[in-house]
């Protein structure tokens, strides 16, 4: 493709298209690429575009098996795309790019730009030099460049956000290669993170959702095992935000006062997302998760003792190598004790580069199908059972924006409990924002939702609906591009983030 194409398919504005893979980090991430684009002069492609933008963005997840494949097919899918479009780029980012920096562009030598987890504040850059110089940028920083919450963002919710509190993990669980890839815990000062969140709350955000590969390991790089705590504490005294969440945490972290924290914080929700993979100790052993089952469940005691009404909801990975029948039967045992809210189920698969990918005992694919189906069965009857214990009971929702799939057909809305269990409502004859809070009476319940059918009981309209009604009110202001040098980074005005791991943590 000769240069003189190129400069003319950039003419104009150009748009760009970000797909994520994997855990909320990636999610957070890509929030940031938004806004990186956006800043450097980009525009969002229209829904459905599919791979139509003039820059399509893949964030990569390297956690699952097939990682790889899926992403190779989707290029290989855009590939006779890019060929017919002059000036269509390319690009390549997170733990999988981070992973395979070297393979990326020898297997698909389309990809115009490769970069890894810990500089993508440089994608705009890397994009205008691939476009120049005609040649793929592959850039894999060994460390962090800076930290995601300092770049600009494109938040996907007005009324909900995302606050990275920590990057990295230190832990070294064999099943996991997300420390290889995010590298070493790394914290935020408190006074960002919470100078992050008064600026948030003061767009009109009223959620936030403290963020962190291993969240309450959160001050073991500043000195502070009791950080954690203390800064759930500290979001309760923002005044106007309404709730705050946090995932995930690690049952080795967990301590008395972060459960005292939660349960003394009015805005800290009663809610815990706390990952357990396994009952078997010796599973726990072999996945070096440094914790056993009687700790995991002494915490979950100590949670609702302290909390009665916390969903408690978590990971569980199934046919880990050298799991035995009683190894499993210890996992279920766990699951019935502890009565989820609801479990992310698994089934182990080999992440290459890790631990257990190189363990004997492998297990057959048909074993771990049906240990699986056992579990989810079992899951779902104990969250139907948790769930019906919510009929009659009042509860103020926080409206949510696209999280009833049939709401259009049904003629109700969706919104979140303080638990964090989705309801779906009937909708009242006021006008309803996302972001405004609602009271209902909570009338059946299913294994993954509650219903109120009667009506709504009180509407209340909030900061965080104005922010939602005033965003889609308002057309995008024109964006200021990007040269050659570094593009634009540090601290946006106001200050931003966005609203909710993988299996890993």
């Amino acid at each position: 493709m000769s240069s003189i194409d190129r400069s003319q398919s950039v003419g104009g504005t150009r748009t760009y298209e970000v797909r994520t893979y994997g855990c909320q980090m990636n999610v957070h991430d890509s929030e940031r690429l938004s806004g990186l684009l956006e800043d450097a002069g980009y525009v969002r492609a229209p829904e459905g575009s599919d791979g139509d933008a003039d820059v399509v963005v893949f964030n990569t997840c390297a956690v699952r098996e097939n990682a790889d494949n899926k992403l190779y097919g989707n290029l290989g899918h855009l590939a006779p795309r890019k060929a017919r479009r002059p000036g269509m780029q390319i690009a390549v980012g997170g733990c999988l790019a981070q992973k395979d920096r070297d393979t990326i562009v020898e297997r698909a030598p389309w990809v115009d730009v490769v970069f890894g987890t810990h500089n993508i504040g440089k994608l705009p850059v890397l994009l205008e030099r691939a476009r120049v110089q005609e040649e793929a940028q592959v850039e894999i920083a060994e460390s962090l460049e800076a930290f995601p919450s300092t770049l600009p963002t494109r938040r996907e919710s007005a009324y909900a956000a995302w606050v990275s509190i920590s990057v990295g993990c230190n832990n070294t669980c064999t099943f996991c290669i997300v420390p290889a890839l995010r590298g070493k815990e790394k914290d935020r000062r408190p006074g960002d993170i919470l100078a992050e969140v008064e600026a948030l709350v003061a767009e009109g955000v009223s959620e936030i959702t403290l963020l962190g590969q291993n969240v309450n390991a959160y001050g073991s790089d500043i000195g502070d095992r009791e950080a954690f705590g203390k800064l759930l504490r500290a979001c309760g005294t923002i005044d106007g935000l309404e709730r705050v969440r946090f995932t995930s945490p690690h049952p080795r972290d967990f301590t008395d006062d972060v459960i005292a924290a939660m349960a003394e914080t009015p805005n800290v929700m009663p809610q815990l997302h706390m990952p357990l993979q396994s009952g078997s100790d010796p599973v726990l052993k072999a996945m070096r998760r440094s914790y056993r089952q009687e700790r995991y469940l002494g915490i979950i005691e100590k949670v609702r003792a302290a909390i009665p009404h916390a969903a408690i909801t978590t990971d569980i990975i199934v046919g880990f190598p050298g799991e035995t029948e009683e190894d499993f039967e210890q996992t279920l045992h766990v699951v019935r004790e502890a009565r989820f809210a609801q479990a992310f189920t698994f089934q182990y698969s080999k992440r290459p580069g890790t631990p257990a990918a190189e363990m004997d005992g492998q297990i057959p694919k048909e074993v771990v199908q049906a240990r699986y189906e056992r579990l989810v069965a079992l899951q779902e009857e104990i969250s139907w059972e948790e769930n019906k214990k919510q009929v009659g009971r009042t509860l103020e929702l926080m409206v949510a924006e696209g999280e009833g799939r049939k709401d259009g057909t049904t003629h109700r809305l969706s919104g979140r409990a303080p638990d964090n269990r989705l309801v779906h409502f009937t909708k009242p004859g006021q006008e309803i924002r996302p972001g405004d809070v609602v009271t209902v009476e909570i009338s059946y319940a299913a294994p993954h939702h509650l219903l109120a059918e009667g009506p709504v009981l009180d509407v209340r309209r909030t900061r965080a609906g104005d922010a939602w009604e005033k965003r889609n009110a308002v057309q995008p202001s024109a964006p200021a591009g990007v040269m050659l040098g570094l593009p634009k980074i540090g601290a946006p005005e106001p200050l931003p983030a966005v609203a909710s791991g993988c299996g890993c943590d």
